[in-house]
Formats: C-alpha cells, structure tokens, sequence
C-alpha cells in the first residue's frame, strides 16, 4: 500500500510538471487563443447597446442638437483678444455686446493662439445700425488693439452668415450617406453574404445613432465640420467590422460538412484571433486625432480642427464597441436561424456526447487494469456483491425442502468463501 501511494505521489507530480500553465486574461488576449467568450454574453451586449441607443435617441428627440451659426445663419463678430489694458475674456465680450444690443449672443469662443488670438461673437442676424452700436461700445470699453497698436473700430470685423450653407452641406450629406450604405450593402453581399450586411449596418446604425446622441447630450456645437468627420467615421467603422467578418468566413469555410465545432463557436474564436487587431487599430487611429485635438484646442483654439477631430475619436470609439460587441453577435443569431447550421450544432453536441461516453467507458477500463485507489473501489464493490450472492445460496440450503440446482449445490460444496486472495481481495480472474 505503501509502495502504491508513493507512485501515485510520482506520477502526480509528473502530472503537474507536464501540464501546461494556464495562461492569464492578457496572454490570451495577446494571443488571440479564444479566451473570451462575446457570443455567449450577448444578451448583455445587446441589453447595454439598446440602453445607449434609447438615451441617444431620447436626448436628440427633446433636447435636439447645437447648431452652428451656418446652420441658422446669423452675425458673426471677431476682434483682438488683446485690448489696450490687457487680455479680453470671453465673458466681458458678452457683458458688452448684451449692454449694446439688448439680448446676450449665441456664442463666444477664443480661436487662435498668442498676439494672433481673436474673440469670436455669434448672434442672430443684426441691423447695420446695431452692428455700428456694438463696434463703437466694445472700443470703448474693452479697447481692442489693432496691427497699428491702436484702438479703433477698424480692429473689429463683422460678417453676415447664411444658414443655407449649412444646409447645403447637410443635404450634400445625407445623399453620400445613402450611396455609401446602398454600396456598403451590396459590396458585403457579393464577396460576403447578405447575413453580414445586414450585421454591418446594424453596426452602423449603431455609431450614428451613439455619435450623434453624445453630441446632443453633452451639447456640443454641430458645424459643417462635424458632419464631414460623421462620415468618414463610417469607413473606420466598417473596415474593422470587416476584418472581423473576413475572419468569421475562414472559420466557417465548409463548417456543414464537420462536428468538430458550432458556427457561434467558430465565430466567437475569430473575434478573439482579431480582438488584439482591432484595439491596436483603434489606438493607432485615437493618435493622430488626438494630436488633431491638442492642436485644435490648445494651440489653435476652438475651430474646424476640434470640430473634425471631436466627432472623430465619438466615432473611434463607438465602432471599435460595435464591431466587437455588437457586429458579431448579430451575424450569429441571423446564421443560427437557418436550420442547416441548427442541424449542424445538433450534429456537434451528439459527437460530443458520444465522446464523453466513450471517455467514460475507456476510463473505467483502465482503472480495471491498474492500481490505483479508484481501482479499489472498484474491487471492494465485486467483493460485497460476491458476498451477498453467497449468503443468499447458504441462506437458501437452510430452508427444509429447498432443492437447490445442481451447478448451485457443486458451488456450495467446493467453496466456502467467495474467491479471493489472503488478503480479502478478489483475484479478477473470470469463473469458467
């Protein structure tokens, strides 16, 4: 006994020598060797997809968006932030133009950087005779400084904007918007399948709906810019979902005709091979549009580059959530609908459970052959029911008048014990 447990004692030790170490989160994720399961867990996906989609839509519903002056049309005033007693603020630039106008403006903003920075006032449209009244209070009170080092109204500038630009840009929008996703749509049929289309335009939909809500809610202004930056976000968005999709495809390549895996197991294990992918493409991406956000605001002040870069990185962001969490698993349940892929995943979980009887069986076998403690078990369970049958034949002989067979009698007088060495064990070896 002692010898057995010191060679179970060895070979349990092989065991864990040779087993490999099971590898952390961020070594598969490295990897990509499928140790996340996203397809599993998208009733989660979908419940927080569907929770940010209802805020979205709630917030541009009844609060609406922050159109820029091109969009409204209106005045625009600008004039050196620095004055003859020092820099002007924003906040004495709307104190004045309220005292000389009578209503606060729209907006007002510092653009630029250095001697070259400027005040920016928005307002609805207003008269000559008002524009007069507003350039002749805001050199009398704040001294705007010109190129020649003076103060005069010469230093300020004013314009009229009219806000059919900005809805020439929106219409001009919207119809590439259509053409980009009537392309889209039959790109992904041809060389894809029309499953995935429809999952990469739920995607998009998605990274519309969500870029556009964060504006509303937050308020952000919307100019001709953002709406620029809105669509080039769609092509970022996309190809990420692509690249998923094209791995989808390698996976499943012939997948009717094989059990070794369901079309959901397959996908899953294409977005962890390009999950590592698609993070270094979206950091890579957030770079350059993060320097375009330093530059815009910090040097430049608020203008196009901020405009451009803000709607850009929302945009980033939303399609790297939607082509992980959203594309993928939308693919899956449109697949699972057919039922050649149902009879399919019936066809993997009948292998697989024949499999783990076969294990099974094979397992006990072996442990009929070898000397381990689950081989005694096994032994001892023989033992007790040879036991039982011989305390039943004696039994039996006992009652007056019980004839007993002769192969019973020829048992009971050559026996007087169940077979078995010395020690109480049986031998194993089979009755003839």
């Amino acid at each position: 006994m002692a010898e057995s447990t010191e060679t179970t004692g060895q070979t349990t030790e092989q065991t864990e020598e040779t087993r490999p170490r099971r590898q952390s989160k961020l070594t598969k994720l490295y990897l990509g060797t499928g140790g996340f399961d996203f397809i599993r867990t998208k009733k989660m996906w979908y419940a927080a997809a569907a929770v940010i989609m209802l805020i979205c839509i709630g917030s541009m519903v009844f609060r609406g968006f922050t159109p820029g002056i091109e969009f409204v049309g209106g005045t625009e005033i600008q004039m050196p932030a620095q004055g003859a007693q020092g820099p002007i603020s924003t906040t004495e630039a709307e104190r004045v133009f309220a005292d000389a106008v009578g209503h606060p403006p729209s907006a007002t903003q510092l653009v630029g950087a250095g001697n070259s920075q400027t005040v920016e006032i928005q307002s609805q449209t207003l008269t000559v005779g008002e524009i007069d009244e507003l350039k002749r209070a805001l050199v009398s009170e704040l001294k705007p400084v010109g190129i020649g080092g003076e103060s005069s109204t010469d230093a300020i500038s004013d314009s009229n904007v009219s806000g059919s630009w900005g809805g020439e840009i929106t219409r001009q929008a919207i119809i590439a918007l259509a053409v980009f996703l009537v392309l889209v749509t039959v790109f992904l049929s041809i060389f894809f399948e029309r499953r995935m289309a429809a999952a990469a335009l739920t995607a998009l939909a998605f990274d519309l709906t969500t870029t556009a809500g964060v504006y509303s809610i937050v308020g952000f202004e919307v100019t001709p810019a953002t709406v620029i930056g809105l669509l080039t976000i769609l092509g970022y968005s996309l190809y990420d979902t692509v690249v998923v999709f094209d791995k989808v495809k390698e996976n499943t390549k012939g997948l009717l005709d094989l059990s070794r895996q369901t079309y959901p197991e397959a996908a899953n294990l294409a977005l962890n091979q390009t999950l590592m992918r698609s993070i270094n493409t979206s950091v890579t991406s957030l770079l350059p549009v993060g320097a375009l956000l330093v530059i815009g605001v910090g040097l430049l002040g608020a203008g196009t580059l901020k405009d451009l870069a803000l709607v850009q990185a929302i945009g980033i962001f939303a399609g790297t959530l939607s082509s992980i969490f959203l594309a993928t698993p939308v693919l899956v349940d449109l697949t699972m609908r057919q039922p050649a892929y149902q009879e399919q995943a019936r066809r993997v979980e009948s292998r697989r459970a024949l499999g783990k009887r076969t294990s099974s069986q094979t397992a006990r076998a072996t442990a009929g052959l070898s000397g381990t403690e689950s081989d005694d078990e096994l032994d001892d369970e023989r033992y007790a029911e040879e036991l039982r049958q011989e305390k039943a034949f004696v039994a039996a002989s006992a009652v007056p008048g019980r004839n007993l067979k002769k192969s019973d009698q020829r048992r009971l007088a050559g026996k007087g014990k169940p077979t078995g060495k010395s020690t109480g064990r049986p031998t194993g070896k089979r009755r003839r």
